[in-house]
């Protein structure tokens, strides 16, 4: 009897403590829910403020612009705009920051506002960039290929002098140095990398180091380097992150004040990238893709070391290897160009290296695959592969940078990320295979719904006119730095 009460005592007790353990895991999980919803804006597709009715200041918003609605009508003050950029791009070879900047700019001066574009010697693509109100002031660069300062100042101030003077400058990253941004208080710098976010970049290259290569001093360089950015990034009156980790890191690292700081995700033009079938159909017929082929994979963009080439080169590489049914119904499709292009066309047939494509092209290219891979190991800003990739209605694939899981592959459902080992890769791409193009297509459309919602043009470019607005106009009453829920 006394054996039995015992029993009773003891089940009891463990009752008593199993139900006090999850209370405490409930409280920890909605504590660390709550903590991670101050960091970053909330999954996926919602924003921010479905539920909100009151006006906010847009100088101290703490998410991305993009999560809000501005109104598609023009505005009711056109400015005069001042853009520093090292390179006016071409259109079919120009890097992130290049492509930011001819996107942002062209939208801008078709919604009416005076652009005068700062930047070195022409390239051919300029004439087709031609408006009224376009303005090219150029100079030839220093021979480290970046904007000569006292050359371009020297045409700011001239422009600046006028009877109308620039509302807003703008530059992209150093465009403009920090030695004379420093007076300029209607200055808004577009950050698409800084050097405390490429540590985690340094640490990967120092893991993926073969034994016969020698070690670096990239690590203590870049410390270095952050310690610089943080002394003279306060010369620039406000800072816009490409992506919410960098935001975060200017405002609680270099020590930003939090409404000088501002989060505007990269947008890409969605009337150029999204689902068309026939596209890709078209693109792999002509590609000679076989429509017996279960899996397309897609690569694109710089195929080089830290674009995490060699980290797919062995992946792929292995799984060839080890598994022949992976290799009969797969093929991988990379535009691009690089010199990790020759070693994948080692890899055999089904590896197909299309070279760079122009913009329409590439659009096809997106929708000719089942999925879209970036093994980039630059934690630098937001790669507008991705983002394309997204509004084509692709699930992707991406290294787990801060940047990357912090503002576009948030959750599986769009996607799929790996840490920047082989096993890792190898295990994210089985994954894919394995899933099927029915689940591929769900995560797609989970993407394209999310690229929508945040990653447009559209809504790039309204969050910076919004923001030019703002800035040029916050000693005033105009009130452009006041958002409304429900006028805008």
């Amino acid at each position: 009897m006394a054996k039995d009460r015992s029993s009773v005592i003891s089940f009891q007790k463990f009752c008593y403590i199993a139900i006090i353990s999850s209370i405490c895991s409930i409280i920890l999980f909605l504590s660390w829910t709550n903590c991670c919803s101050q960091c970053y804006p909330p999954f996926a597709y919602q924003t921010t403020l479905q539920n909100q009715t009151r006006s906010i200041n847009l100088l101290s918003y703490p998410l991305a612009w993009n999560n809000l609605i501005f109104s598609a009508n023009l505005p009711t003050k056109f400015l005069k705009i001042a853009l520093f950029v090292k390179k006016w791009p071409q259109k079919s070879h120009a890097g992130g920051l290049e492509r930011h900047a001819l996107t942002l700019h062209l939208a801008l001066a078709k919604r009416g506002h005076e652009l005068h574009i700062f930047t070195t010697s022409p390239n051919p693509s300029i004439a087709n960039d031609s408006m009224n109100n376009l303005n090219f002031h150029f100079s030839k660069p220093t021979p480290a290929g970046y904007l000569d300062q006292a050359t371009v100042w020297e045409q700011f101030q001239l422009q600046n002098s006028t009877t109308r003077p620039f509302d807003i400058v703008h530059t992209e990253s150093v465009g403009l140095r920090y030695t004379r941004s420093r007076d300029v208080t209607n200055l808004a710098v577009t950050w698409h990398g800084i050097a405390y976010e490429t540590i985690h970049s340094d640490i990967i290259q120092e893991l993926l180091r073969p034994p016969d290569e020698p070690q670096t001093n990239a690590m203590k360089e870049r410390i270095v380097k952050v310690v610089e950015e943080i002394k003279f990034f306060t010369n620039y009156a406000h800072h816009v992150a490409t992506s919410d980790h960098a935001g975060d890191i200017l405002k609680r690292v270099y020590m930003i004040p939090k409404e000088r700081v501002h989060v505007i995700l990269n947008g890409v033009d969605q009337q150029v990238f999204k689902p068309d079938i026939s596209k890709g159909e078209e693109f792999k017929q002509r590609h000679g893709v076989p429509n017996s082929k279960s899996l397309v994979i897609g690569l694109a963009g710089r195929l080089v070391k830290d674009k995490g080439h060699p980290l797919m080169f062995e992946a792929l590489k292995q799984i060839i290897e080890e598994n022949n049914t992976y290799l009969e119904s797969s093929t991988i499709l990379v535009a691009g160009d690089g010199p990790w292009a020759a070693r994948y066309r080692e890899l055999g047939s089904n590896i197909l290296v299309l070279g760079p494509l122009e913009q329409s092209e590439l659009a096809s290219f997106y929708n000719a695959i089942d999925i879209f891979v970036n093994p980039t190991l630059r934690a630098q800003g937001l790669d507008h592969t991705l983002l394309e990739a997204m509004l084509s209605g692709k699930p992707v694939m991406a290294t787990k940078l801060a940047s990357i899981v912090g503002s576009v592959i948030v959750g599986n459902e769009m996607g799929y990320t790996f840490s920047p080992t082989v096993i890792d890769l190898k295990k994210a791409l089985y994954e894919s295979w394995v899933s099927g193009r029915g689940i591929l297509n769900k995560k797609g459309q989970v993407a394209r719904e999310r690229g929508l919602q945040l990653f447009t043009a559209t809504k790039m470019v309204a969050a910076y006119e919004r923001l030019f607005l703002c800035i040029s106009s916050s000693k005033h009453d105009d009130n452009f730095c006041e958002y409304h829920p429900l006028g805008n």
